[in-house]
């Protein structure tokens, strides 16, 4: 059962994963976060010693669980490879649409934010990215790509779509993620064996 303490230090990381997504690393202050996730002032650095930078890689941590668990929930619910791509772009599609176009990835905000500037931020980022390519990659060989290839697409696939995330901020219209969809179930279609991609 988890402790008062480590449900306020979920809070802080939580509460430093939506102000990213909102206002950007640079742009989230500690009182902001302490504000926001009703936490005692001096939480911040007994659950997180070396300040800010400890937060944000805790938020980055949580991202890289949270859009984990949404590729997981769309391969489950999937009749084929290419379906369980398109259902996880849509996912995202309505988390960008439905927040106006407020939220988006945090990793790739810390990324271009925080990636020359930090290189512990940079490892964190960096891990995160991994841990939705790995996944994605098994998948590929599940349907019978070879490793190589599997992982090749798997980083061209997390990269379009964070890219298409972007797009579709600055936009202010999911199309670019649609696009996006339809692009990468088609290549999946065209590389898949036969019948590789039914599940």
């Amino acid at each position: 059962m988890a402790t008062k303490g480590d449900l306020t230090k979920a809070r802080l990381a939580e509460s430093m994963l939506e102000l990213i997504q909102s206002s950007g690393y640079s742009g989230t202050g500690l009182n902001a976060v302490i504000e926001h996730a009703a936490a005692p002032k001096g939480s911040i650095y007994f659950h997180y010693p070396d300040g800010k930078e400890g937060l944000g890689v805790a938020a980055v941590d949580l991202a890289a669980a949270q859009f984990g668990a949404l590729i997981a929930e769309a391969v489950d619910a999937a009749d084929s490879i290419p379906d369980a791509v398109r259902r996880a772009i849509d996912a995202l599609a309505t988390i960008v649409g439905g927040s106006d176009f407020r939220l988006g990835c945090p990793v790739s905000v810390v990324t271009i934010e925080m990636g020359a500037e930090s290189e512990r931020l940079r490892e964190a980022c960096a891990a995160a990215f991994s841990s939705w390519i790995g996944p994605t990659a098994a998948l590929l060989e599940s349907g019978g790509i070879g490793a190589e290839e599997a992982r090749s697409l798997a980083t061209v696939i997390v990269s379009t779509i964070e890219g298409a995330v972007i797009v579709s901020r600055a936009m202010k219209t999911t199309q670019p993620l649609s696009a996006a969809a339809d692009v990468i179930a088609g290549l999946l279609e065209q590389r898949l064996p036969q019948d590789g991609g039914a599940r």
